[in-house]
């Protein structure tokens, strides 16, 4: 029996879908009964199926497998319920730009037994809703329902374009009981013919206008977000700033490593704040969503302006824009390069005295920012220490070659000045705002990781807030952790609740009645306080490494010994309590 369901799984394998994280339920029969089918026929060549008891980690699995590896992962959940389930996640995916494709049954649209997959059970009543795609529409690329299963391996390529091309995202198929039990005659797609769509570069006259900018200008400055997702753009932009001496890059989307931290360009990470934007005589900004903000830092005025994106218009935000005088929609690395070839031509016009003296001020300043960096990250004298010392010493004692998983939210800007991530792919955040991404994202980072590299695939580092490891449902990550062998170092930032929800009340009313108020008064604390690394230990059914810390003396040895475990095969959880602002 060669059914719909079977066709749409060889689709998934065939288009280079190689997982499928699972939460299923009434609506899918037959999507079992090609799962076994698979597994007892597929020999080699049928996608892997995670088991997730929470649909919400299964989309941050599929997105941190997709945003490392570059290839779209699937997810299939339960109706219209289990798709409410993915909740925040296909917000990361989509503002993360992370290629997911998600599938969903539909009710059976037969009650009196007339094909097979009619209705059996009472809740196929309760979760007939009148259009269940758009519960997750406005965040999709594509959105469609599967009508039939003769051309299910169209519907499933065709979506799987839309993730893949610029800029990439959640697709959303569904379909109903009775589709996906149809008997089809098997066939296959040339794959050929389903190739996302390319983006080339900038014009001759954008670039050479962009590179005489760069070079003529005072203080350059670049602004990136997702450049980096290409592995290949760190270094084209190097060779940026290392042609156009004193351009400075500033990343202000923290979701991929775009820059290294051991160049003097490297300004680090700041959310649309940094006073090199108020400064800065030439912007060019590349692949950004939030440049800044200008009600807290904008650039002066009459500045020449550069915007060069996947999506420049910011397509699926009702407000959004920036004073650019020119926009073009191109290719990151493309852009780079062209701009580098040009301005290599230019730099020979410039006095080399100028361009000396523009090298030796960068530096200076880069030297000073590491010097700040450090005063920060030293432990106080009680032995209490701060996030900076924290990942300090996480950057010292982890392999070079960790993958960071981030989601630290207010302690974001120490986290990434403290590891100052310097490889490709080496740094992941979680791109959007949907809190709990990190739980599963760090899972899908360690499994295309595994498969990218061979092996047990690289040391995974989750960081995360305490209220966010709450968010992740850790429940059922460390079910997963322990379930698939997956292990990763979980470091959670424990400083008694969200003190996020703080600094957005201060900004806008810094004198106001919750300025003076206690976080027990404005709702935001922890406490008492959980014991977070008892229960992902709880949920991996004690096989977990778990251990608190509060001081600074100990804290070497409990990091050397948690990653030791986990290099051993057991995730480990380090409960660590920060103060705030260091």
């Amino acid at each position: 029996m060669y059914t719909a369901s079977f066709a749409f799984f060889e689709a998934l394998w065939q288009a280079g879908v190689t997982h499928c994280f699972v939460n299923l339920g009434s609506d899918h029969p037959s999507i079992i009964e090609a799962m076994v089918k698979g597994l007892k026929d597929g020999k080699g060549n049928f996608p892997k199926i995670i088991t997730c008891p929470n649909e919400m980690v299964a989309m941050s699995m599929a997105d941190g497998y997709a945003r490392l590896s570059g290839k779209p992962q699937c997810v299939i959940v339960h109706v219209d319920v289990g798709t409410q389930g993915l909740g925040a996640a296909v917000h990361n995916a989509s503002t993360g730009r992370a290629p997911v494709l998600v599938f969903a049954g539909l009710s059976p649209f037969t009650l009196e037994g007339e094909m097979r997959g009619s209705r059996t059970e009472y809740i196929h009543w309760i979760q007939d809703v009148p259009d269940q795609k758009l519960i997750l529409g406005q965040y999709c690329r594509y959105a469609a329902e599967i009508k039939t299963g003769k051309n299910i391996k169209q519907m499933v390529n065709r979506a799987l374009q839309f993730a893949r091309s610029q800029p990439q995202g959640p697709v959303y198929l569904v379909g109903a009981r009775e589709v996906m039990e149809e008997d089809i005659t098997p066939y296959s797609l040339d794959q050929s013919l389903w190739e996302p769509v390319e983006l080339g570069g900038l014009t001759k006259k954008a670039s050479e206008a962009i590179a005489d900018a760069l070079v003529n200008a005072e203080r350059p400055l670049l602004v990136t977000g997702y450049s980096g997702r290409n592995h290949e753009a760190p270094a084209a932009l190097v060779e940026l700033a290392d042609t156009v001496k004193g351009l400075r890059v500033l990343d202000t989307g923290g979701s991929d490593m775009c820059f290294p931290a051991s160049h003097p360009g490297w300004i680090g990470l700041r959310f649309g704040v940094e006073d090199a934007i108020k400064e800065a005589d030439v912007i060019v900004i590349l692949d950004c969503d939030v440049p800044w903000i200008p009600t807290q830092c904008k650039p002066k005025e009459g500045i020449k302006i550069f915007h060069i994106d996947v999506d420049p218009l910011k397509n699926l935000m009702p407000l959004a824009y920036v004073p650019a005088q020119h926009r073009y929609r191109a290719d990151a690395l493309n852009a780079v390069e062209q701009i580098t070839d040009v301005a290599k031509r230019l730099v020979g016009d410039i006095n080399p005295a100028v361009t000396s003296k523009k090298w030796e001020a960068l530096r200076a300043s880069y030297e000073a920012r590491l010097a700040r960096i450090s005063e920060k990250a030293v432990p106080a004298e009680d032995g209490t220490f701060g996030t900076g010392h924290l990942c300090t010493m996480l950057r010292k004692l982890c392999p070079q070659d960790t993958i960071w998983a981030i989601e630290a939210v207010t302690n974001t800007q120490f986290v990434h000045d403290a590891l100052r991530p310097e490889l490709p792919g080496s740094w992941i955040n979680c791109g959007g705002g949907g809190l709990g991404w990190s739980g599963g994202g760090a899972l899908g980072i360690k499994l295309a990781s595994a498969v990218m590299h061979g092996g047990k695939g690289k040391f995974v580092v989750q960081i995360v807030g305490d209220g966010t490891f709450l968010f992740s449902v850790p429940g059922s990550v460390y079910w997963i952790s322990k379930r698939y062998q997956i292990p990763v170092l979980t470091i959670v930032l424990n400083n008694k609740g969200w003190n996020a929800p703080r600094k957005s009340m201060l900004l806008v009313h810094p004198e106001g009645l919750g300025s003076k108020a206690t976080n027990e008064e404005i709702n935001i604390s922890f406490d008492p306080v959980p014991d977070f690394a008892g229960i992902a230990k709880a949920a991996a059914g004690g096989d977990l490494f778990a251990a608190r810390v509060d001081k600074a003396e100990v804290l070497e040895d409990t990091i050397k010994r948690a990653i030791q475990a986990v290099e051993g095969g057991q995730s480990a959880v380090l409960d660590c309590k920060v103060t705030l602002g260091c």
